[in-house]
């Protein structure tokens, strides 16, 4: 009996033993910590950069709404290719990832149109195919998206610390604790869909460091960017597939923000005062000045977004543009010269433009008679002398067309202005078809008419269904699309909430206070 009694008393001290020294093991060997702080030696290099801690990039996305917004980028059309795992260890929907993130990031804007390409749609050349057979306007996106996670190196760091009390046959005690670092990598290239090229410069390449310990994946991942490392929150249940989230948000503002040319850095946290951002801008520059008209058109674009300039976007230097120029940077506290250099490329890029809009006296434009009030339906009255009108015609004048048929349209103002076309289809949907994605300048010369769809890739081909559709095109002596309702502009060749002509009519007589022209054909099909 007593033998019994102290061989419990034993196996009880050395169960609390083994449970003080399990407590131990817990409490004073943290090597989670000690794993992280080798991970970080190996990943941040020799000098040690800033913190940020965040849950994901939903403000950053939030962040380039604002600035596509702001930069006036719109019609942005591109395909996203199924993100495959080029590692095959990590199991999660990148694709979908992508195209959520780009959604997220368009909310207010409507600039990104992504539309999702996977195997079912073959490859790439039969998917471009399919998409003119498909489309009510046969529309081929100018750009895709394509890539994969090309790295996954598994414990770069690892940790175990273990130990027991064994006592045969009364007692096996241990404890454990592991912990791990393991790297994912993501890249993403936009190509053109013309010749299947990768843009240069426009390009994503991360990688995420997410720690996991033998509870399960614990505590956070760290991300580096323009010398700023992101503590980033990852659920225990979530693991390396938050991480990857979090990559694929911070990629899509890096390759939208290069393909749109804005300071898309400063929604990470960057300034201008990173070398990582002088590099990126520098190189933006030297890029567009080795190709002079990109340079021009760039700034055409931009200050017709700032009202200073109502001239054509052909990427050819004018006095107007100049002026302009010159006067944006007397805006900017600049010197007043008309220049185009890298220090006002800089400045344009670091500015808060709605801000300096107040500054600003929009160019004037010359203020023709009010237009005709003609229905939405109907080919207006003759213009009166002075006044701004528009004829639309196809371009053999007929307006019974076989179904199927292609439809070619010729669009001439009676001066230089900017035009907008919109069509109510068989379905009764309003849809805007130019300016769009293939062609962004509205502005039209009296000497040389607008075709389309003429060399733009796309095609307007009347429907199978044998009802009548109408075209109604609209001008005014300045660019308004960016004034319009997002109910009547909309993205390109995507139905509108607007449901007739009128309520395009009305949204362009208030924004132009009725000093506009108008052109209408009603296509029948037999």
């Amino acid at each position: 009996m007593r033998t019994d009694r102290f061989v419990k008393s034993v196996v009880l001290a050395a169960i609390t033993a083994a449970l003080g020294a399990c407590a131990t093991i817990e409490s004073t060997v943290d090597t989670r910590r000690q794993v992280k702080e080798q991970a970080q030696t190996v990943s941040k290099g020799p000098e040690a950069a800033p913190y940020r801690s965040i849950t994901n990039f939903s403000d950053g996305l939030r962040c380039m709404d604002n600035y596509l917004l702001d930069y006036g980028v719109r019609d942005v059309s591109v395909i996203v290719e199924d993100i495959l795992d080029e590692t095959k260890k990590v199991n999660a929907g990148t694709k979908e990832m992508l195209i959520s993130a780009i959604s997220d990031m368009t909310r207010r804007s409507r600039s990104i149109r992504p539309i999702a390409y996977g195997k079912d749609s073959g490859n790439t050349i039969g998917f471009l195919f399919q998409a003119q057979q498909r489309e009510h306007f046969a529309i081929v996106p100018p750009f895709g998206i394509r890539g994969s996670i090309t790295q996954f190196d598994d414990a770069i760091v690892r940790k175990n610390i273990d130990g027991g009390l064994s006592w045969e046959p009364y007692l096996n005690v241990g404890a454990a604790k592991t912990a791990s670092a393991s790297v994912i990598g993501l890249d993403l290239n936009v190509l053109s869909t013309r010749d299947l090229s990768v843009l240069s410069g426009v390009s994503s390449r991360n990688s995420v460091i997410y720690l996991k310990e033998g509870k399960g994946v614990d505590a956070e991942a760290a991300i580096k960017k323009f010398g700023i490392n992101f503590s980033v929150s990852v659920a225990r249940q979530e693991g390396q597939s938050q991480s990857l989230r979090t990559l694929v948000e911070l990629a899509t503002i890096e390759l939208i923000g290069r393909l749109a040319r804005v300071p898309y850095w400063s929604c990470l946290g960057a300034t201008d005062a990173d070398l990582g951002v002088q590099t990126e801008i520098r190189d933006w520059y030297d890029a567009m000045l080795a190709n002079p008209v990109e340079l021009f058109e760039y700034f055409q674009r931009q200050m017709r977004q700032r009202r200073l300039y109502n001239g054509p976007v052909d990427g050819v230097a004018n006095p107007d543009l100049m002026e302009a120029v010159a006067r944006y940077r007397e805006v900017l506290g600049m010197s007043r010269e008309p220049k185009i250099s890298l220090n006002f490329f800089q400045a344009y890029l670091r500015a808060d433009h709605r801000a300096l809009a107040a500054k600003i006296t929009p160019v004037a434009a010359a203020a023709p008679a009010p237009a005709s009030a003609a229905g939405a339906t109907e080919p207006p009255a003759p213009a009166s002398a002075g006044s701004l009108s528009l004829v639309v015609a196809s371009t053999d004048n007929a307006t019974v067309f076989r179904r199927g048929a292609q439809i070619n349209l010729t669009i001439r103002p009676n001066r230089d202005a900017h035009v907008y076309c919109w069509l109510r289809d068989e379905a009764g949907k309003v849809q805007r078809f130019y300016p769009n994605r293939f062609a962004k300048d509205s502005l039209v010369t009296s000497s040389r008419p607008l075709e389309l769809p003429g060399k733009q890739r796309f095609q307007l081909v009347a429907n199978h269904q044998g009802v009548r559709e109408t075209v109604a095109c609209f001008a005014a002596e300045r660019d308004v699309l960016a004034e319009l309702p997002g109910a009547v502009s909309g993205g390109d060749f995507e139905p509108l909430a607007a449901t007739t002509i009128s309520d395009v009519r009305a949204a362009f007589a208030a924004v132009t206070r009725n000093s506009f022209g108008e052109g209408y054909l009603n296509v029948e099909i037999k």
